[in-house]
């Protein structure tokens, strides 16, 4: 059975830094894109940013951009989420994802078939 684990969420003040961990049982990283989503109280999921299976093509949204670096871990099954410089706005229930097809667009909630439980990140003033 297929399951994504995240770790590394948690309680930061703004401006704070936090790393977060996905590993999986019953699936290959190396085989598939990887993804972080979050979602916020009363908000639909988001992307964060998506990583292609080599890591050659990162993309990530716009209001991450520059504060947030996703990268992977083939070798040891691990996809990464490096958190810096973090806003309020910041604050959701953060979602690590795997596919294995191939889908257009590539980086979106909908390209995505295998999910973990989240991890809550909370960003105080």
């Amino acid at each position: 059975q297929v399951q994504l684990v995240e770790s590394g969420g948690g309680l930061v003040q703004a401006g704070g830094s936090l790393r977060l961990s996905c590993t999986a049982s019953a699936l290959t990283f190396a085989w598939h894109n990887l993804a972080w989503f979050r979602q916020a109280p009363g908000k639909e999921r988001e992307v964060v940013s998506c990583i292609t299976r080599s890591g050659g093509t990162i993309q990530y949204s716009d209001s991450v951009k520059g504060r947030f670096t996703i990268s992977r871990d083939n070798a040891n099954n691990s996809l990464y989420l490096q958190m810096n410089n973090l806003k309020l706005e910041d604050t959701a229930l953060y979602y690590c994802a795997a596919t294995q097809s191939v889908r257009s667009p590539w980086c979106s909630v909908h390209s995505f078939d295998h999910w973990g439980q989240g991890t809550q990140v909370t960003v105080s003033s």
